[in-house]
């Protein structure tokens, strides 16, 4: 394997909590830090956090920035990086040991790969682990058609943040990220990557996702604030990305592909904000599982049939309040009683004890 001198970019806003643990996960990787370099994007923070950072100089570099959201703050860092490869942390979450080691050498083997995804395991606010979660198998991602373009969009969430690297090369034809994108700048990143590229996503958990209050893209169901942030970040990317798309030549019915889980998404929080009819719920709720959900066993269907029929009967938040409900009682042990098929986008999800 050749050596490769890698960036760690490290993206942070009032994370004085968190940001150390971050920062710490990366210095103790199973990687030669002669061959990487490490840069926080501080985003306006008005807690501790840059006072945090600069206990570790000279060993991380901080670069400090009025606040203006992950899209300013990747398009400040991404520039001052020098390795060939750029991986991402959020300030909030850290990495396995085995992290850089590992993307590194998918990179070094494949030199046609220029996005590599992985799993992880779930943490709450503490620390303290909750789940793992992984993809089923090694996957190799395209664009190249609508059946590869599909398989993308149903495993994207393994390309978040703190989940993915890229080489540079492919992140500086991407460059700039729409501002407006205070928070989901990394959907942009991986939606435009797999237009560049080849992917890889490997079936490791390789880094800890927190859970916490002040965590924007994981809001509350209460919290209509993060919610409505949230929504308009979804719709910003739906106006930003099918006309960059378009500039690259990607062929429309690629886009659609690659695009229609984000609609459905956009959709169902337009639906729990600010309501709609029964029957907008009903298609929205019915596209969500053709997408997500490939063969599956009558019994299955007869299930969802049934939910589908309870669209139609209830307000849209109430159906969707519903489901919140269901999911966090543990009850979709009842779909697996009717015979549920594994979802397109397989995951293996496991408890565990600590």
């Amino acid at each position: 394997m050749g050596k490769i001198f890698a960036s760690v970019l490290i993206d942070t806003y009032n994370h004085e909590r968190f940001i150390e643990q971050a920062i710490v996960s990366v210095l103790e990787q199973d990687f030669p830090a002669a061959d990487r370099e490490i840069i926080v994007v501080d985003d306006g923070s008005t807690d501790r956090t840059p006072e945090i950072v600069r206990k570790f100089e000279p060993r991380v570099r901080l670069l400090r920035k009025e606040n203006g959201g992950q899209a300013s703050a990747f398009n400040a860092g991404i520039p001052e990086c020098k390795g060939e490869i750029v991986a991402f942390l959020d300030g909030d979450d850290w990495w396995a040991a085995p992290k850089l080691s590992r993307v590194a050498a998918v990179f070094a083997e494949a030199p046609e790969v220029g996005m590599v995804g992985h799993g992880f395991y779930q943490a709450d606010s503490d620390g303290t682990v909750q789940a793992r979660i992984v993809p089923e198998r090694l996957f190799h991602l395209s664009a190249r058609s609508l059946v590869d373009a599909r398989e993308f969009a149903r495993l994207k969430g393994f390309f978040g943040t703190s989940k993915v690297a890229y080489r540079r090369s492919v992140l500086e034809r991407i460059l700039p990220v729409p501002e407006e994108l205070i928070i989901e700048a990394d959907e942009f990143l991986w939606t435009v990557a797999i237009c560049l590229t080849n992917a890889m996503l490997i079936p490791e958990p390789l880094f800890y996702y927190r859970f916490h209050a002040a965590n924007f893209f994981m809001s509350q169901d209460r919290d209509t604030r993060g919610l409505r942030l949230k929504h308009r970040a979804l719709s910003g990317l739906l106006k930003h990305l099918p006309s960059r798309l378009a500039e690259l030549g990607v062929p429309d019915g690629i886009t659609a592909a690659l695009l229609d889980l984000l609609r459905v998404d956009t959709d169902l929080l337009r639906l729990q904000l600010d309501g709609g009819s029964p029957l907008e719920m009903f298609y929205v709720e019915r596209k969500t599982y053709q997408l997500l959900y490939g063969k599956t066993s009558l019994g299955f269907r007869l299930f969802k049939a049934g939910v589908l029929a309870l669209t139609l009967i209830m307000p849209p938040r109430r159906f969707l309040g519903l489901k919140q409900w269901y999911s966090a009682k543990g009850l979709a042990r009842i779909r697996r009683r009717f015979g549920e098929a594994s979802p397109a986008a397989p995951i293996v999800e496991e408890k565990r004890e600590t």
